[in-house]
């Protein structure tokens, strides 16, 4: 991997103060951990969500411990199971009295050549990642829409679903589900002051990535990007938190790169 450094990170301005938040797949060192933490920061009170209970309550024993009790709550959720999304949105707003920001985190890869692809495969990447993102994006608006107080998703999309890579046509396939299930949430949420939107990172690396991606791999894709370096988690946080913030309020049914990646 390249030894090129990140930049410093980026402290918190309270930009999300008194918003309630909820995170899918927020559990651990990725993308989901990365963001609750940078709305934390922001001043949100979140509720995280992971199928995972074990880094589930691990997680939100760490974060407790830093920003509070009445910052941070967790429910266990698996996004391919409806009944288990209802509770964790009840959950969210039983807690907290209202929701503002939705962020669909959730999704699952693989590597597969698609001449050898079972159908289980395709199905199950699809149905955590595409479906998981459509079930928990009804939920969200079905609350935002009667709570009359506007609000925000954001999903976490991939530059896969628009580029092509070997290996990867169930994941690709999901997330460029994902990018046209954004812009049509969006114009039909429009009508009850919500916004919608969608990341598209390219390469940030954690630990989970690296468990489930060869070296050979990792390597090659770094190589790809201008900076010479894998994003961080938190940069991509990063472009979470401006999407749910008052930053981007003309922005909808955007999906946002990124990405350091040559054309």
């Amino acid at each position: 991997m390249s030894d090129v450094e990140s930049p410093a990170y980026v402290p918190g301005h309270g930009l999300l103060k008194g918003r309630s938040a909820v995170i899918t797949a927020a559990a651990g060192a990725g993308i989901g951990g990365a963001t609750a933490r940078r709305l934390l920061e922001e001043g949100a009170r979140v509720v995280l969500s992971d199928a995972h209970t074990r880094r589930l309550g691990e997680t939100l024993d760490t974060l407790t411990k830093e920003f509070g009790p009445g910052q941070v709550a967790a429910q266990p959720c698996d996004v391919t199971d409806e009944d288990q999304v209802q509770a964790l949105f009840d959950t969210a707003t039983r807690l907290h009295g209202r929701l503002d920001i939705v962020v669909n985190n959730a999704g699952l890869g693989g590597i597969a050549p698609l001449v050898d692809m079972s159908d289980d495969q395709w199905s199950t990447v699809l149905d955590v990642t595409l479906n998981g993102t459509f079930r928990c994006t009804r939920a969200a608006l079905r609350r935002l829409r009667d709570g009359g107080h506007g609000g925000v998703v954001v999903n976490n999309a991939s530059v896969l679903g628009w580029r092509a890579q070997s290996g990867q046509a169930h994941y690709a396939a999901a997330k460029a589900g994902v990018m046209a299930l954004t812009r049509c949430a969006a114009v039909e949420a429009a009508a009850y002051g919500v916004r919608v939107n969608a990341v598209a990172p390219s390469l940030a690396l954690h630990p989970h990535l690296a468990k489930v991606t060869t070296p050979g791999l990792l390597e090659e894709l770094t190589a790809r990007e201008a900076f010479g370096r894998h994003a961080e988690p938190w940069e991509v946080a990063n472009v979470i938190v401006f999407l749910a913030s008052g930053y981007s309020s003309y922005l909808t049914g955007e999906v946002v790169s990124v990405s350091s990646q040559h054309a």
